[in-house]
């Protein structure tokens, strides 16, 4: 499967929501929603929630609810960044906040940022 690298690093093609909602399996959402409610400690997660075409998707395509309000992702958008790879600003807290929990996305990020030089 091809990656989707989103603005933050993360790989939306191995994300089970994104997986889910491309197999058109509403069963196999469930499963990813109720597995969530319980790793994340939010009840409100629902199916219909996760729904998602990847962090790239532009108008028309589909945004999980945490994604689709995602400061990273509004932060990429408005700079007209691809990624934040190649933002003036890499590094910044917000980033760095998120980049913490995600140890896979920095290394992307960083490939990315090495690749350009």
């Amino acid at each position: 499967m091809d990656k989707i690298i989103a603005y933050c690093g993360l790989n939306c093609a191995e994300c089970p929501a994104y997986l889910a909602t491309q197999s058109g399996d509403p069963a196999a959402l469930e499963r990813v929603a109720a597995e969530w409610r319980v790793a994340f400690n939010a009840p409100d997660i629902t199916a219909a929630g996760i729904v998602c075409d990847g962090c790239l998707a532009t108008i028309g395509g589909r945004l999980a609810d945490y994604c689709g309000m995602c400061e990273i992702r509004a932060c990429a958008i408005e700079r007209n960044m691809v990624s934040c790879a190649f933002c003036a600003d890499y590094g910044c807290p917000k980033l760095e906040s998120f980049l913490a929990q995600a140890p896979a996305a920095r290394a992307t990020l960083e490939q990315l940022r090495a690749a350009q030089d």
